[in-house]
């Protein structure tokens, strides 16, 4: 089986045990969770975003789609939801602080670079054989990673969902992001208290 499979299907359980061990070493600081929570926040906000302009395609287990959704945010970067989901990972590391934090970090970066990286490989060789030349002129005008400071001007009219769908989609990601909020202030107020 190839790995970029196995990843894109995992893509939802693999960050469980690097979230576990974030609470179970965390030891809030006022500066860094204002910090962290902000920055997990927008990542949400970002994937809110993704998901909206790209629907329920988002959380389906096999790659591909029927339509190639370049508005939104897909209009500025290729990869909305994994730069999101990177602000999230990394705003509640800093959320939680701990003593094992620069380590801890290494370790999540690690991981985001190399289950993403595999997984957008998967994604580009799948849209660009569904595609063709449509997702050759996206992937040629719209960066991977890093947003342009415009949206491309080749993009399809905007469909977004309704928010009552969005919050549908997105509710494991968001029970996911306010669980680890709660259990790193219970752990704080209970188990740190000094």
């Amino acid at each position: 089986m190839d790995l970029r499979k196995l990843l894109f299907k995992a893509r939802g359980y693999t960050p469980l045990p690097i979230i576990a061990i974030i609470i179970y070493q965390a030891d809030m600081h006022c500066v860094s969770a204002i910090i962290g929570f902000a920055m997990a926040l927008g990542g949400e906000l970002l994937r809110l975003w993704g998901v909206r302009a790209a629907g329920g395609r988002t959380r389906t287990r096999q790659v591909g789609a029927k339509e190639l959704c370049t508005w939104g945010p897909f209009a500025y970067v290729r990869n909305p939801l994994y730069i999101g989901n990177a602000f999230i990972y990394t705003g509640m590391l800093l959320f939680a602080g701990g003593p094992y934090f620069l380590p801890l970090l290494l370790i999540t970066l690690i991981y985001l670079v190399f289950q993403y990286g595999m997984i957008i490989s998967l994604e580009e060789e799948t849209l660009a054989t569904i595609f063709g030349r449509a997702y050759a002129e996206y992937k040629a005008n719209v960066p991977r990673l890093l947003p342009r400071l415009r949206p491309w001007e080749g993009r399809a009219p905007a469909r977004y969902l309704p928010w009552q769908k969005v919050f549908k989609t997105e509710k494991t990601t968001l029970m996911v992001f306010f669980a680890f909020t709660i259990a790193v202030v219970i752990k704080e107020l209970f188990l740190n208290a000094k």
